[in-house]
């Protein structure tokens, strides 16, 4: 008989709690803050600290509170970038950091792996209640595994290798989602991809059909409002795009990585097409900010294919998918997003930024196009209509194209204390992506600031300029040492 081993008695328990308590990451941040960029330089990316410093995006953030970061001077700034759409309840949340304390205190059983999660149970349950029209959940560590799993589910389902997806997508950046991205930049020097993946044009009702008509495709998927360029199809696309999948035989796939979990001022951004997709991806706002989590929402029949015998019961799986901090970060944002009503806050707030913007937009020729659903909104420029600043667009965009865009975000940051970004690589696209949190102070605050940097834009010259010759004249000299 093997003996049992000694159980720790509670002394032992916790000598070893007070060896850990040694360990202070706040400590160790506050005593190697300045050390940062140094420390990357020579052990992480290099070449993003350079990205930093010469567009004056080194400020040191030390601390994030809701939506809002402030730099190691103190000062606030109205972070409308939120960790690529991560932080939807803020940065921070009290109510998420309440539950994930309560996790790490109770000792619970986690990933066992020859057993099941009580708390995977219950946020697979809560997630499907958003979703009445499918069965199953899938939850794994992020959305571009959640693409990935989407993809085996599809042609396990259908027998069917295709895959078709759209220019401009974005759904992850491993192989399998890399083989569905829409931008060159990010597939750049790692070919060869995964056969039979097809870009169409998105918005592009024609475009679908044709490459669905053969019947070898297995899933279709499409990012309701495209991330990249804050692009909204037509308000039939969806639902007639669903049509023809059914129409051949292909799985209708929601990419709502992005665009999930309240942004747009629903729950899913589908839901404002009145579409049922086979299957829904999420992650980013789900985690709350602190614990990756990515999940596929899915019908019982394309489960069932899957995971269809005993002897295939892990035939696809996720060692840390299910984990309990992750759960419990989702149930906690779930209950925040309910309790705070952030989703019509998002609606509300949303409709609002997007109707000062397009009455500001009516003074202003360089701005082409504002557009967005709750709070994912885009302020697209194009090439203005007078003689010098159509002549000065054209030198930005001859250097590098896109560039112009530039000249408004860093701005915004620099005078305004505002932080966003440009909507991908040669896009003329500002996205807003906030924190749901947001107020009417906060709107008051992105309006002005908007309008003012757009206003120095329209002066030739002014310092908005003066920033784009030199923006330009560091991306000659980059192409040239290149």
């Amino acid at each position: 008989m093997t003996a049992r081993p000694p159980m720790q008695t509670d002394q032992e328990l916790s000598r070893r709690g007070r060896s850990a308590a040694n360990f202070d990451l706040a400590a160790l941040h506050a005593e190697h803050e300045s050390e940062r960029y140094a420390l990357h330089s020579k052990y992480l990316n290099e070449m993003w600290v350079r990205v930093l410093r010469t567009i004056g995006y080194d400020v040191g953030f030390v601390r994030g509170q809701g939506q809002y970061l402030f730099d190691r001077a103190g000062d606030r700034y109205l972070d409308l970038l939120s960790g690529w759409g991560v932080f939807a309840i803020g940065r921070n949340h009290p109510s998420l950091r309440a539950a994930l304390i309560s996790v790490l205190a109770a000792d619970l059983p986690n990933l066992v792996q020859l057993d099941v999660s009580v708390a995977a149970g219950l946020l697979a349950k809560r997630l499907l209640a958003y979703a009445p029209y499918l069965d199953k959940v899938f939850f794994a560590n992020s959305g571009a595994e959640a693409a990935e799993a989407a993809m085996k589910f599809a042609r396990a389902a259908t027998g069917r290798a295709g895959v078709v997806h759209c220019a401009h997508s974005f759904h992850g950046l491993t192989y399998g989602a890399l083989s569905m991205n829409g931008d060159g930049v990010f597939k750049q020097g790692f070919g060869p991809f995964l056969p039979h993946a097809t870009e169409i044009p998105f918005n592009d009702l024609a475009a679908l059909e044709q490459a669905l008509t053969g019947k070898d495709v297995a899933a279709f998927f499409v990012e309701p409002i495209q991330g990249k360029g804050v692009n909204i199809p037509d308000d039939a696309y969806l639902a007639e795009a669903a049509r023809l999948c059914r129409k051949y035989g292909t799985l209708f796939v929601a990419d709502e990585i992005q665009t999930g979990v309240g942004r747009t001022g629903r729950f899913f951004a589908i839901d404002h097409y009145g579409v049922e997709p086979d299957m829904i991806l999420i992650a980013k706002a789900l985690s709350g900010g602190h614990v990756p989590v990515g999940a596929v929402i899915t019908r019982k029949w394309i489960f069932d294919k899957v995971f269809d015998r005993l002897d295939r019961a892990v035939v696809h799986g996720s060692t840390f998918g299910k984990n309990d901090l992750a759960m419990a970060a989702g149930y906690a944002t779930l209950d925040v997003l309910e309790s705070e009503r952030l989703i019509e806050n998002a609606a509300a707030l949303g409709e609002r930024i997007v109707t000062s913007f397009r009455a500001m937009a009516k003074g202003y020729e360089l701005v082409a196009d504002v557009r967005g659903k709750g709070l994912m909104i885009g302020v697209e420029f194009g090439e203005p209509r007078s003689f010098k600043l159509k002549a000065a667009w054209n030198l930005l965009e001859t250097v590098n194209c896109g560039l112009f865009c530039q000249l408004i975000s860093i701005p915004l940051f620099k005078t305004h204390k505002v932080l966003t970004q440009v909507a991908g690589h040669g896009n003329h696209t500002i996205k807003l992506l906030p924190s749901l949190t947001i107020d009417a102070s906060d709107c008051e605050w992105i309006e002005k600031s908007f309008d003012a940097v757009i206003a120095d834009a329209h002066k030739a010259p002014s310092s908005v300029w003066s920033l784009g010759k030199t923006l330009a004249e560091h991306a000659i000299k980059a192409r040239v040492s290149a």
